[in-house]
C-alpha cells in the first residue's frame, strides 16, 4: 500500500530555467553555452550542490575551466534570484495528496545558494512532512546511500513510497531499493502514473 509521495524539486515542483536566466542577464546564445560547459556541466556542480566546495572555490573552479570568461561567470552566478521559480500546481498538488491523507516528502540535489537565494521557489515545504536536500546532507542523488538514509530518518518503507523525478537514473536507484518509480515528464503525465498505482488526490 502507498502512503509516501517522494517529489525531486528541479524541474518537477520548480523551474530550474538556467538559460532563461542567463539570457535576462544579457548573454547570447554562444555564451550562455560556454557558462553552462564552465558550471553546471562540469564536475564542480555536484561538488557544489553537495557542499563539499564554498561558493567562492565553486566560482574559482568554474573560471579555471573557462578564464577568458571569468568576469561573465561571476556577473551570471553572483547572484542567482529567479533563476528557480515554483510551478503553479506545486502547492495545489501537495495540498491534494495531503487532503487525500497521503504523507508528502521532498528529496532533491540542491545547493545552499540555491535555498538562500530563490526561498520563493521553496514555499511549498511548509506543506509537506519534511524532506532531503543535497548540501544538507553532504550526499546527492543518486548515491544509494542518500536514499537509505532518507528512509532511515523519516522511519519510512520504500515499497510504501513513490518517488517522482525527471532524471531516469535517480528514479532505477529507487526503484532498485523498492520504491515505485515515476520518471516525470509532465504535471499531466504523473498524475496519471500516479492513479495507474492506486494514487489519488483530493481533487482534479
Amino acid at each position: 500500500m502507498i502512503k509516501n509521495i517522494v517529489f525531486d524539486i528541479g524541474n518537477v515542483l520548480v523551474d530550474f530555467r538556467l538559460k532563461e536566466f542567463l539570457a535576462e542577464k544579457g548573454f547570447d546564445g554562444p555564451m550562455i553555452k560556454r557558462l553552462l560547459k564552465a558550471s553546471v556541466m562540469s564536475p564542480y556542480w555536484e561538488q557544489f550542490e553537495r557542499a563539499d566546495i564554498t561558493e567562492e572555490e565553486a566560482m574559482a573552479a568554474f573560471v579555471s575551466l573557462d578564464p577568458e570568461i571569468e568576469e561573465e561567470l561571476y556577473k551570471a552566478f553572483s547572484n542567482i534570484h529567479g533563476m528557480l521559480t515554483i510551478r503553479s500546481y506545486a502547492v495545489p498538488w501537495i495540498k491534494s495528496l495531503k487532503e487525500a491523507g497521503y504523507h508528502v516528502y521532498y528529496f532533491s540535489n540542491y545547493s545552499r545558494k540555491a535555498y538562500d537565494e530563490c526561498p520563493d521557489s521553496l514555499v511549498f515545504m511548509k506543506d509537506t512532512d519534511g524532506g532531503f536536500l543535497s548540501f544538507q546532507q553532504r550526499m546527492t542523488k543518486p548515491d544509494p546511500k542518500m536514499y537509505t538514509r532518507f528512509l532511515e530518518q523519516f522511519r519510512l518503507v520504500a515499497q510504501e513510497c513513490v518517488f517522482i523525478d525527471d532524471t531516469e537514473q535517480n528514479v532505477a536507484v529507487a526503484e532498485n531499493l523498492g520504491f515505485h518509480g515515476i520518471v516525470f515528464r509532465s504535471y499531466e503525465d504523473a498524475k496519471e502514473q500516479l492513479a495507474a498505482l492506486g494514487v489519488e488526490a483530493s481533487r482534479p
